[in-house]
């Protein structure tokens, strides 16, 4: 009998994912004129993922992509200006964070939380990935 010696496979297939997570932001937003006069509280889940071949360093923060960042960045292009349409906002939020190089995609869910009276929330889900 005759014995095999397997070497063992040490390459690994990493995703790292960025998660926010049930952000509540009173925002201006919708194509209304009631809308457009009254903010309103819209609900944001994000899914960042990043480049699987940069390892993470905390002697180099430019491999990681910070959170806190991404959600200061998102509420100050909220209070910024007037969206008329959640794909609008969706849109903006996209460029604000694939200006980061580690970004290859991203998920939104955007949901206006007090539109309809009848549901708990209406809203889109929109993702783009860098080619």
């Amino acid at each position: 009998m005759k014995i095999i010696k397997f070497k063992p496979n040490t390459k690994f297939k990493y995703q790292r994912k960025i998660l926010i997570r049930n952000l509540v932001l009173n925002i201006s937003i919708g194509i209304h004129n009631f809308e457009k006069k009254k903010k309103q509280k819209v609900r944001f889940n994000i899914e960042i993922t990043t480049n699987p071949n940069i390892n993470p360093s905390k002697k180099d923060m430019s491999t990681i992509l910070n959170y806190e960042t991404i959600v200061n960045k998102i509420n100050f292009l909220v209070k910024k200006k007037h969206h008329d349409l959640l794909e609008e906002l969706a849109e903006n939020i996209f460029d604000v964070i694939f200006k980061f190089r580690l970004v290859k995609k991203v998920k939104i869910n955007i949901e206006k939380l007090e539109i309809i009276k009848e549901t708990e929330s209406v809203g889109i889900n929109v993702s783009k990935t860098r080619l």
